[in-house]
This record gives structure tokens, C-alpha cells and sequence, in this order.
């Protein structure tokens, strides 16, 4: 294996994306390149790292690897660094000459005598270098070339002109731009760029898994593919800025290897151009105007003309167009701040808030850092910056704004407030929940009174639920926190409505009607009006199965306001009232904009929120696979959020797909861990979920009395209880469990239940599942095929794939019973059909039991579309497997030949095979019926 080959295979520990560096590295480095390279790149770059990658690539090829580093406290010690590559051969020397022998020894430190002369350590050098390669290749590397001193660069400057040809070759790496004793001239270089943005965002992946989208978007543009920057600035950040539950400085700050590159660079510029760029940091915008007027207002005597050594340091440039300051890498920022001292970052931010009358949300900020001792004018500025913030869907910044508010807030009662204030927002949108309990103590601390506000208790509430608490415990504080309080039932107190609709949630939690009283009294006395999402909501998302076609048409308008409005918070919960009426492709596209903006580092209660009803729609769309891998990123998100109270969510649409699919072990699983999860919380809506996924699981069983238990367990046979919203969507699964164990009398009940509600109402595809519940119980065939043409007539009806073909399974079984067996089999294939596409294996094979004994002979399709062979067809495909031609399988069948041939011609597509070779393969299958 040659050099280049080793670098290729690489190590157990490979570089992230310097693959094409290290091919370009061993291409010059092979003797008839000329054997020797200059490595050069910008600070952190990973100069080093390829050094090493090149010495292990060496070592693996056989080469004995010489190595040194400058080190600046050596730069003055005549052959320091020669000393560290030629120590290893101290035994060789021997092999040299006495004049050679004796001037290395003393130019090595081991021997004394009068320096010897520069030429003939060189020579000598060489000579030494060229009797080890006898014995083996040897590589030469040299780092940090910058500091080795003045004697061993010329000895190295001497060996790397002198390599053609030989088994020795040089390889030594410095800063760029840095001036040092090392002749470079005519050798070949290369300067070692930054990472691309794919490697870069590979390399923090691998490192910091769980790096938060949004911290992580921030730690690549601050590093700009520095591969140094990349590993150090995630770890500088404390546990909660890197999962974004904590703002992040406007600045990153640099990690101890990272100061020591960048921060000398600065601290050696005039205080002059210091003050400037500290100006320059802390606006960020970089307007020269803004910079000018700034700095006048500072004590100094600064002025754009001291910008002229950072310029000529190569630290920042002034572009013309616009005329606006940049700096050359954004870690310069980051050591500009840490150069400063505290008193001199205040008098800046003082001075821009001067300048920066024109801009609130900045100048807030700016008087926020200013000021030390509290100063309600300020921090009251900063609280209405934090709403502007909140309302762009920056909560972390928000939170940031108010708790810096309530540090500047001279009364306890404001610096309380305030505090409840960021701890809803930690609690209510990212999932912060360690940091909003945090907030609420200090608010009560500040303000004891002040426990019982909605924002204290909304958030409280949230820390409940994600806890050990209990449905009724949350719900009796936000309860007596919105009738104690004292927002006169404001109908535009933006508090009060948060704390009406998380109310809102929670009733529906609860599933039972004694919690909604509460609920209703507190909107009814909404002054001037309620706001008609919360009266809409609590009936389509509440008690579904009652609500008329005015609410429905209501709810419709808000749907299609909402659709085009930008607030996440409406968009989730109006996507959550259209949820049981089967509204949620209204607002798949506003779902898939949070999911997106989520994923970019968004409100994470919103993210999960709108997975939710992507996926809940993915399930009646027949999109299953979609739906779990949704479900998994959902689920992550609420592992890493603490948003346990949501987990069942998912579990739920994980549950529905497996059951349906046939997976019963799983899908009973999922929903144990729902009941074991929510029963002692008594949150009943997740316990009907799970009875839901647990009946689905027991019908793919063929365990209809289990099934029956089940939903009958969430709203009794015969009874549509009122608030308890699950059950507008199990009636088909109660009225099939009991037409299958003899229950005919409550299945009757149930239909003549489901007539006295409007769920058929609710949707066509309620309308489908409604019509086929009362064809299964239908007294006649005249009147239940009457009734299943009525459902599978339902518009759009293929919009719901699962459901239509449960439909057309219930229709085929009830022809079959009553021995229209011709009739049974149109309906029974398209519904094997589908049930195929989505593989759902339990439900495929109830249809291909009733193909079966309606007289159709039905095998697996094995994924190329449903093969469904005749009778006549599977008695031709036998007769041809054992080797009859197609004219003794016809006189057998007394048919014609031709009739035989064109009937192997649809046999074989149906099979997935091409000829007769194969039929007899084919119908032996394991898989085959």
C-alpha cells in the first residue's frame, strides 16, 4: 500500500470532511512532486490535525515519522526544534563522518566546543537523514513553523530543497500570514481551507448530537467551517443554551484554546481601535454611521480613522457599498468582547443606546446591559420589547428581555409579574420547564401574593402536567386562578384568554362533563364577547358527536382565517378544534410551517402540536409511513423538551398505525404505556386513545369480544356521553365488534345513538364510516345494500383509504353471508386492494378469507399490485406447474388452447414471474394462500 492509499484508508478516528485535503496533501508530498510542503491556514483551522493524519497514514505505510512543534519560548534557542527531529537518530550517529559527527553533536546540545558552521550541520543533517532512510522511508513534520528558531529553519529550509528522488520526505505546517525564519520560497504549498458547510454541520453532529437546531445553526455561522471553533464554542455554552433554553449572548463566547489564538490579536491593537470595534461588536449591523456617532458619544477621542491597524491586521474590512464595517471571521467578535472589560462593555452599550433612538427593541437591549441599578423606565422598554420579540416566535429572546426586565424592575410586584411572565413563555412554548419552575419561585420570592396570577398559574399548571401531578390537581389551580383574579373578565386581556384556552385543554384532558361548568361560566362572562374560537372549540373539539352545522360553519371561517394568519399559538389550537370533525387538511399546509420552523428552532409546544395533527391526518390519508416517522420526531422532541405530557400523542398515532397494520404486540404495548401513563393522572382522553388502539389491535386478532370491551369502556353501547370525544370516533369499531360476538341488540342501540347525533355530519368520512355502522345492522339485503351504496357514494370517499376499504370489507362479508357470493367479490378485491397497498396484513387476510370462500382463489402480491387469480385461473397455473402443455391442460378442461395460453398471459403478471418456469416456484410460495 503506497502513501496516498494509507491516507485514503485513513484511521479509527478519520477528519471530518479532509478527505480531498489529505489526497492533495499526499499527491505533493511523493518524491516526484519534490518530496517536500509548506502547509498553511488560519488559525484552528486543523493544521495540526492533518499533521497527525499524515504521520499515522506514514507510520501504517512503514515510514519512520521525525517530528517537532515550535513553541515560542524556545524561538531563541539555536536548534531547539532540530534537536526534537534528529534526537530519535542520536544512536545512528555514529554513521557520520568525525567532522559531521562532531559539529551535530554540538549543534544538538551534546558536545562542546566553538558552534560549527551552518553548512555543515546541514550537511550533516542530511547525511544523518539519508543513512536512516537506508533502513526505512522517514517523514519529516514540522508544526507551528512560525516559532522554531532561527538555526533549525535554515537546516530545514536546506533538507526540504535537497529531497528529489530520496526516501525522505518534508512536510511542515504555519499560520498564514505570519512571518517566520523558514525560506519558503520556490517549495510547494498548500493553504488548508475551512470545512464546507456539509462537513462542518457533520462534524458538530457527531460531537454535540443533541445541540439545539437553532444554537447549532448559530455555533456554524460564528465558525464559519473552523474546525477548532466548531468543537470549542458548543462546549463554552452552559446546558441550557445549547438545548435554546436559554439566550445566547449576542456574542459567542470563546472556549480556552479558541482566546488564546484570537484574543492577543486584539488586546495588541492601539485602545483607540479596540473601543471601536467593541462599538462594531455590540451593534452587530456594522453602519459606519451608527459607528461614528457612537463613538463621539463615548468619553474618547475615537474616530474612524482608528480603524486603520485592525484593517492592516487582516481583522476586519470596510466594504463600500454599502459603506459598513465586517469583520473577516466572526470569532474576532467573540475575542473583541472577551478583550473588554465590563465597565468598558456598558459605556458602549450606553453609547449606542444614544445612537440608536430610531430602533427600540435595540436600544432596550443596549440600556438593559447599561444599566446596574434598577430603573423601571428601562425595564419597561425591555418588557415591550420582549411582546415585538414574542410576537416574531422568538420565545428565548423574549425570556431573556422580560427576566432582565424584572432584575431592572425597582417594585417586587413588576419584578413578579415579569417573572411569571417569562416562566409562561419558557413553559408554554420551549419547553424550558426546569427554568420556568425556577422563575416562579423567584416571582413568588419577589411577590408571594402574586402566586395566584394567571401567568404563575398557566405556567405552574404546565409543570404539573409534565410532572407527577394530576389532571384535577392543574385544573383546580387555573380555575381558582382565573376567578380570583382581578382582569375583570376582559375579553382582550391577552392572559386571560391563554388561561381559558389551556382550561380549555384540560377539560377535554379530563374527558368527563363535571369539569366543563367552570369552563363556561368564566367564557360567559366575557366582556364584551368571547371570543368565538373558545365557544367553537369546546363543542367540535369537546363534544364533537353534538355539534349542529352552525358551529361547524363557524368553525370552517375560523379555519380559513387562521390558514392565513402567522400566529403559531392560533394555528395549533384552531388545527386542535379541527381535529375530531376531520378538518385537518385545512391546515396541513400552516402545520407543516410550524413543523418547519420547529426544526429551525421554534416554539417546541407548537412543533409538537402541529406533528400531531400531520400525523393524525397521515392516518386517515393512508400515509402511514409518513405518520411514524412524524410520530419518532415527535417523541424525541418531547424526551428532550420534558414535554411528557404529550408523549401519549404520539404514541396514539404510532398505536392506530400498527394496530391497523397488524402489529398487535406493539400496538398493544403503545397503548399500555398510554393507560399506564395516564390513568393515575386521570387524564381520560389518553385512556380512551389507548382503549381505541388496544380495540383496532384486538379486530386484526379476530378478537372482536376484546374489541367490544374496549370501546364500550369509552362511551357504553347505545350512548354518545356527552364530552367525551373519542367516541364519535369508535363507533364503527363498537357496532362491528357487536354484529360479530351476537351483541345485535346493542349494535342497534348504538346505530339508533348514532341517528340522535350529528357525527355523520361532522365529515364525509364520519358520513362513510356513520352509513356503513347501520348497513352491519340492517334488517334486509335490500336495505343494508341500499345503505352501503349510500356510503361508499360518500364524496372524495378514496380520501380515506382505510376506512373505505373497512367499509367494502363489511359490504363483501354481508353479500358473501347471504350467498351473493358474485356480488361479494368487486367489493372484497378493491378492499383487498387497498388493504394491501397499505399493508395492512390482519385486514388483507380477512379479505382473502372471504375471496376464498366466495369461490376466488387469491395470492399474496408479494408487492407488485394485488394478484387475484379465478378459479379457472388457479386450476390452469396448477395444471401448467407439473409440465403440461397448453393443449393437454385444455383437453383436461375441455376449453380451447388459445383460451388456455391468453389465460397464462394474465396469470403470470398477477404472479410477478415472466414464464411457465416459473409457476411452479410461484404457487408454492410460503406466502401463498
Amino acid at each position: 500500500m503506497g502513501f496516498t492509499d494509507s491516507l485514503r484508508v485513513g484511521s479509527s478516528d478519520p477528519l471530518v470532511g479532509r478527505e480531498r485535503d489529505l489526497d492533495r496533501v499526499s499527491g505533493l508530498l511523493e518524491p516526484g512532486a519534490g518530496g517536500a510542503l509548506l502547509l498553511s491556514g488560519q488559525p484552528g483551522v486543523g493544521k495540526s490535525a492533518v499533521l497527525d493524519a499524515v504521520a499515522r497514514a506514514a507510520v501504517q505505510e512503514g515510514t519512520r515519522v521525525l517530528r517537532a512543534g515550535g513553541a515560542e519560548f524556545e524561538a531563541d534557542v539555536s536548534y531547539s526544534a532540530l534537536n526534537q527531529v534528529l534526537l530519535p537518530l542520536y544512536d545512528t550517529l555514529d554513521r557520520l563522518s568525525a567532522p559531521s559527527r562532531e559539529a551535530m553533536s554540538i549543534a544538538l546540545g551534546f558536545g562542546s566546543g566553538p558552534p560549527p558552521e551552518r553548512l555543515v550541520v546541514c550537511n550533516a543533517a542530511l547525511a544523518l537523514l539519508r543513512s536512516a532512510a537506508e533502513d526505512t522511508p522517514v517523514l519529516l513534520i514540522v508544526d507551528d513553523l512560525a516559532w522554531v528558531d532561527r538555526a533549525s529553519a535554515a537546516v530545514f529550509g536546506f533538507l526540504a530543497r535537497r529531497l528529489s528522488g530520496e526516501r525522505i520526505r518534508f512536510l511542515a505546517a504555519s499560520r498564514t500570514g505570519v512571518d517566520s525564519f523558514f525560506d519558503g520560497a520556490g517549495l510547494p504549498s498548500y493553504e488548508l481551507p475551512a470545512l464546507g458547510a456539509e462537513p462542518a454541520a457533520r462534524l458538530v453532529d457527531l460531537h454535540f448530537p443533541d445541540l439545539a437546531h437553532l444554537v447549532r445553526r448559530r455555533v456554524l455561522d460564528a465558525a464559519q467551517g473552523n474546525p477548532l471553533a466548531l468543537l470549542e464554542l458548543p462546549g463554552a455554552l452552559r446546558a441550557d443554551q445549547r438545548r435554546a433554553r436559554e439566550v445566547l449572548l449576542a456574542v459567542l463566547p470563546l472556549g480556552e484554546r479558541l482566546r488564546s489564538l484570537f484574543v492577543s490579536r486584539v488586546r495588541s491593537l492601539p485602545a483607540a481601535t479596540r473601543t471601536l470595534l467593541l462599538l462594531a461588536t455590540l451593534d452587530g449591523a456594522g453602519n459606519l454611521g451608527v459607528l461614528s456617532a457612537a463613538a463621539r458619544e463615548m468619553d474618547g477621542d475615537a474616530d474612524l480613522g482608528d480603524l486603520d491597524p485592525a484593517e492592516r491586521g487582516g481583522l476586519v474590512r470596510v466594504d463600500e457599498s454599502p459603506r459598513r464595517l465586517v469583520f473577516r471571521h466572526p470569532l474576532i467578535m467573540s475575542a473583541v468582547v472577551e478583550a473588554s472589560t465590563s465597565s468598558g462593555r456598558r459605556a458602549a452599550h450606553r453609547a449606542l443606546a444614544r445612537v440608536l433612538l430610531d430602533k427600540p427593541e435595540q436600544r432596550a437591549w443596549h440600556l438593559g446591559e447599561a444599566t446596574l441599578q434598577p430603573d423601571e423606565e428601562v425595564a419597561l422598554l425591555l418588557e415591550r420589547a420582549a411582546r415585538r420579540i414574542l410576537n416574531r416566535g422568538d420565545a428565548v429572546a423574549a425570556i431573556a428581555a422580560l427576566t432582565r426586565a424584572a432584575d431592572l424592575s425597582p417594585l417586587d410586584t413588576d419584578r413578579a409579574r415579569r417573572l411569571s411572565e417569562a416562566a409562561y413563555v419558557g413553559a408554554e412554548a420551549i419547553g424550558a420547564l426546569r427554568s420556568a419552575s425556577e422563575l416562579l419561585e423567584d416571582a413568588w420570592r419577589a411577590d408571594p401574593g402574586h402566586g395566584a396570577s394567571l401567568r404563575s398559574a398557566t405556567a405552574a399548571v404546565q409543570l404539573v402536567l409534565n410532572s407527577d401531578g394530576d389532571l384535577a390537581t392543574a385544573h383546580r389551580l387555573l380555575v381558582g386562578a382565573i376567578e380570583e383574579g382581578d382582569h375583570g373578565y376582559d375579553a382582550e386581556d391577552p392572559a386571560l384568554i391563554d388561561a381559558l384556552h389551556f382550561l380549555l385543554l384540560l377539560c377535554n384532558y379530563g374527558a368527563c362533563e363535571e369539569l366543563w361548568a367552570p369552563y363556561y361560566a368564566a367564557v360567559a362572562r366575557l366582556r364584551p364577547a368571547p371570543p368565538p374560537l373558545l365557544l367553537v372549540a369546546a363543542r367540535v373539539w369537546g363534544d364533537p358527536a353534538h355539534a349542529d352545522a352552525a358551529t361547524l360553519r363557524e368553525l370552517d371561517k375560523i379555519i380559513d382565517g387562521a390558514t392565513k394568519g402567522t400566529d403559531p399559538a392560533r394555528v395549533v389550537r384552531v388545527g386542535t378544534a379541527a381535529l375530531y370533525p376531520d378538518r385537518l387538511a385545512a391546515v396541513r399546509e400552516a402545520s407543516w410551517r410550524l413543523v418547519r420552523q420547529g426544526r429551525e428552532g421554534g416554539p417546541v409546544r407548537r412543533h409538537i402540536g402541529a406533528l400531531l395533527h400531520l400525523c393524525l391526518d397521515d392516518y386517515h390519508r393512508g400515509q402511514w409511513a409518513e405518520v411514524l416517522e412524524l410520530s419518532e420526531e415527535g417523541l424525541t422532541l418531547c424526551e428532550r423538551s420534558g414535554y411528557s405530557v404529550c408523549t401519549w400523542f404520539f404514541q396514539y398515532a404510532k398505536g392506530l398505525v400498527t394496530a391497523s397494520r397488524g402489529d398487535t404486540e406493539t400496538a398493544h404495548a403503545l397503548a399500555d404505556a398510554m393507560t399506564n401513563w395516564a390513568a393515575p393522572r386521570g387524564i381520560g382522553e389518553a385512556v380512551h386513545c389507548a382503549q381505541h388502539v388496544h380495540a383496532l389491535a384486538d379486530i386484526a386478532d379476530g378478537d372482536f369480544d376484546a374489541a367490544f370491551g374496549r370501546v364500550n369502556a369509552i362511551s357504553p353501547a347505545g350512548s354518545f356521553l356527552p364530552y367525551v370525544a373519542h367516541a364519535s370516533w369508535v363507533f364503527f369499531e363498537l357496532v362491528e365488534a357487536a354484529v360479530r360476538t351476537d351483541r345485535r341488540a346493542a349494535a342497534v342501540a348504538h346505530v339508533r345513538a348514532l341517528r340522535e347525533t350529528n357525527v355523520a355530519g361532522l365529515s364525509p368520512r364520519l358520513a362513510l364510516l356513520a352509513a356503513g355502522a347501520e348497513a352491519l345492522v340492517a334488517e334486509g339485503d335490500a336495505e343494508a345494500a341500499r345503505l352501503f351504496a349510500e356510503a361508499l357514494a360518500v364524496p372524495d370517499a378514496e380520501r380515506w383509504p382505510f376506512a373505505l376499504a373497512r367499509v367494502r370489507l363489511a359490504q363483501g362479508e354481508r353479500l358473501r353471508r347471504s350467498r351473493a357470493l358474485s356480488d361479494s367479490k368487486a367489493p372484497l378485491t378493491a378492499a383487498l386492494k387497498t388493504f394491501q397497498r397499505l399493508d395492512s396484513s390482519a385486514w388483507a387476510e380477512r379479505a382473502r378469507k372471504e375471496l376464498r370462500a366466495a369461490g376466488r382463489v387469491v395470492v399474496h402480491s408479494d408487492g407488485w399490485g394485488g394478484a387475484v387469480l379465478t378459479a379457472q385461473e388457479h386450476q390452469i397455473a396448477e395444471l401448467a406447474a407439473t409440465g403440461l402443455t397448453n393443449r393437454q391442460i385444455a383437453e383436461r378442461l375441455f376449453i380451447s388452447h388459445r383460451t388456455v395460453g391468453a389465460h397464462l398471459y394474465q396469470i403470470y403478471p398477477k404472479l410477478g414471474i415472466a414464464s411457465r418456469v416459473a409457476l411452479r416456484d410461484a404457487l408454492r410460495r410460503p406466502d401463498r394462500d
